[in-house]
């Protein structure tokens, strides 16, 4: 009797046993998810292409945010130092009748001494996967086929991985005077890029 008492109380244990280390695992991949994106971001690689692609971030009243002035400040200096022949910008509008992210970006360089004839906008996209995507369709009707990806550090590692799924030839180049700069702020953006990038390999398979 005492037998299969022990016998039926080792089987209540596995189920918990079992949970434990499915959160283990799970925290420890959260963990290295977090670990690789942030070290991803801090890689930058010296190489000329083609073109710049620009992932698009908020603007207010027809003028870039914060965060999305530092991306195309970046991108200018790869277009002035001679890295990348042109600037694609991509970004819609939050509400109908505002101006485009990626035409809020155009009016910025043609200020900032880019000749209007070297940049190319989409205006649709509002996620980074509609950002890629919209970038290749636009530059392959401009005869463009090497990419600079330009957005926030921590950005890098999800936004490279599906321009690699969607077979671009694209490189990392990540704003080094992002607008996070406090601990804070990156803290923030590290958890929303864990959750979007577990989130994208999750589901990427089944597309």
């Amino acid at each position: 009797m005492k037998w299969i008492n022990l016998k039926h109380s080792v089987i209540r244990i596995k189920p918990l046993r079992l949970a434990l280390i499915l959160m283990i695992v799970s925290l420890l991949y959260i963990v290295y998810s977090a670990y690789s994106i942030w070290s991803y971001g801090q890689r930058t690689e010296l190489l000329h292409a083609d073109a710049a692609i620009v992932l698009g971030a908020a603007t207010y009243n027809g003028e870039p945010s914060p965060v999305f002035k530092a991306r195309i400040d970046h991108a200018l200096n790869l277009y002035h130092n001679g890295s990348v022949r042109k600037l694609i910008f991509t970004g819609g509008s939050g509400e109908q009748g505002e101006i485009s992210e990626a035409e809020t970006a155009q009016v910025y360089a043609i200020d900032h001494e880019v000749k209007a004839e070297d940049i190319i906008i989409e205006t649709f996209s509002t996620i980074t996967e509609e950002n890629i995507r919209n970038a290749k369709i636009i530059a392959e009707q401009n005869g463009v086929s090497s990419f600079l990806i330009v957005s926030d550090p921590l950005h890098m590692k999800r936004a490279m991985m599906i321009a690699q799924d969607m077979g671009l030839n694209a490189h990392s180049s990540p704003a080094q005077n992002s607008a996070y700069q406090s601990l804070r702020t990156k803290l923030h953006f590290l958890a929303r890029e864990v959750f979007y990038y577990i989130g994208y390999q999750v589901v990427a398979p089944f597309r």
